[in-house]
């Protein structure tokens, strides 16, 4: 069995269509973004073992993260677009059971309920942060990625992510 061109099992991109170099290297970043969120997961996952840490999985602990100090619903951060509905209620029922979260339910919508760090919670959240900062200085350090390069990732990743919401927005 012979390996396809993936270009050639897209339907509609041809010569006369959307640039062939394009093509390949937009699928090229696409792959790259998958990649790179499993390794960050990974990464994390091997520093949470390196402290001792075994009882949340990565996901959980970037969940930590993120929601840092604020009280947020699973829905408020479903619409920011860190997490699919499904993954978050089920991944703060966890972390509320092993008393990384503190809950509560709305007084305005009682089927709403509302979660923040415990203490035990923020130290994860340092963990994770610590974790980060250190990446970030040998980033720099090894001239791996300075300033303008992060800037200009960031800006680009940022141009795609307008863009696949509004595809989103706009496909009805």
């Amino acid at each position: 069995m012979s390996v396809q061109d993936p270009i050639q099992t897209i339907p509609g991109t041809n010569d006369a269509g959307t640039d062939r170099g394009f093509m390949v290297a937009y699928l090229e970043a696409l792959s790259l973004v998958e990649r790179l969120h499993r390794l960050l997961l990974d990464v994390i996952k091997d520093e949470f073992e390196r402290v001792g840490v075994l009882e949340i999985n990565a996901v959980q602990a970037l969940l930590l993260f993120n929601i840092g100090d604020n009280e947020v619903t699973a829905g408020e951060l479903k619409s920011r677009g860190y997490y699919q509905g499904s993954n978050v209620s089920y991944n703060l029922k966890k972390l509320v059971e092993m008393g990384y979260m503190h809950h509560q339910r709305c007084e305005i919508d009682r089927r709403s309920v509302r979660v923040r760090l415990t203490e035990k919670g923020r130290h994860i959240r340092v963990v994770v942060s610590e974790l980060f900062e250190r990446h970030a200085e040998g980033l720099q350090a090894r001239g791996v990625l300075g300033p303008e390069g992060i800037t200009d990732i960031t800006g680009s990743l940022k141009r795609v992510e307008r863009y696949w919401t509004d595809q989103i927005r706009y496909i009805y």
